[in-house]
């Protein structure tokens, strides 16, 4: 959606900017293309080989990109360090990026042999692997439900404690032939592998992505100059959510029982909503990249500068 996010976010030469989920870097690329010669890119990822390699594809913008391994949920510390106060936007494009998913050995994949990891940062916290041989049948329930909005989420939970008494579960096919046996079969073709969501909820589960998305879109409103810009694309109805309410409470006004003749909760909008539905990705694009076709785009500008907001 790189002409979405061009347009939402407006980037002008001159401006600061950050990706907090930098990926192969396309979008820091326009934006440094659309700030020549002077706009500044700030960019973030937590997962040390994803920025490697963005770092030689930017290479060419010389000082105009600033680079840090991090996560964008703490942007503020990271922009300290740099010596950069205030942003005139924000991206963040969530989820497991192409990089990622096309990397057996990362273990994003259902589709391809690899180490049950699912990491962004291969260095730190637990991998999948250890989740799913130690949590018990309800904890992994609970997972798959919560983040994975897992129908069957029990009965799967029931079969790995069942299978790993007999052998670990390590690999990416050995969990996704377990879910595919385990979860009924529809009548016609199925539009999802029966594996997604039980592998999406082991994700955001290790990664604390929706954690780390609420206390992104906080920083990066508290970071945003007035008139700034906050563009966010989400991959499924879980992070769309924490977005939309966020997004609402951040542009709602007086809360006030409407039988008050007169406002007491002096309450303002501190944001202006740029898009009142979520955007989608354009038919063309979805034909020319079919992980486009679960993606929304939502964005906000900043009118307020105060520090505290009700929501």
């Amino acid at each position: 959606m790189a002409e979405e996010v061009l347009h939402y976010l407006e980037p002008r030469r001159g401006g600061i900017y950050l990706d907090g989920t930098l990926g192969g870097g396309g979008h820091a690329r326009l934006i440094l293309e659309a700030t020549f010669p002077d706009g500044i890119l700030v960019g973030l990822d937590h997962d040390a080989q994803a920025l490697e390699a963005a770092g030689s594809s930017l290479a060419e913008f010389g000082d105009r990109v600033m680079l840090r391994h991090g996560n964008f949920a703490e942007m503020a510390s990271h922009l300290d360090a740099l010596g950069v106060a205030m942003l005139d936007g924000v991206v963040l494009d969530l989820g497991v990026s192409s990089y990622q998913l096309d990397s057996p050995n990362r273990g994003f994949s259902f589709r391809e042999e690899g180490p049950l990891d699912m990491r962004m940062n291969p260095s730190a916290g637990r991998s999948a692997a250890s989740v799913i041989a130690e949590a018990d049948a309800d904890h992994l329930k609970r997972i798959f439900r919560e983040f994975g909005e897992e129908r069957w989420a029990g009965r799967i939970a029931q079969e790995i404690v069942a299978v790993r008494e007999r052998q670990p579960i390590k690999t990416t096919l050995q969990l996704a032939e377990l879910v595919s046996r385990v979860v009924p079969r529809g009548k016609g073709p199925q539009r999802i592998h029966p594996a997604t969501r039980v592998f999406q909820a082991l994700r955001i589960y290790v990664n604390g992505e929706l954690d780390s998305l609420q206390a992104g879109l906080e920083a990066a409103r508290q970071r945003l100059k007035v008139g700034g810009r906050l563009v966010v694309i989400s991959f499924h109805s879980l992070e769309d959510r924490i977005v939309k309410q966020a997004f609402r409470a951040l542009s709602t006004g007086c809360i006030c029982p409407p039988r008050l003749p007169v406002c007491a909760c002096g309450q303002k909008p501190v944001a202006r909503l740029l898009t009142r539905k979520g955007v989608t990705a354009t038919d063309a694009e979805v034909e020319h990249n079919p992980r486009a076709r679960s993606a929304v785009l939502r964005a906000m500008e900043k009118l307020s500068a105060e520090e505290k907001h009700d929501g």
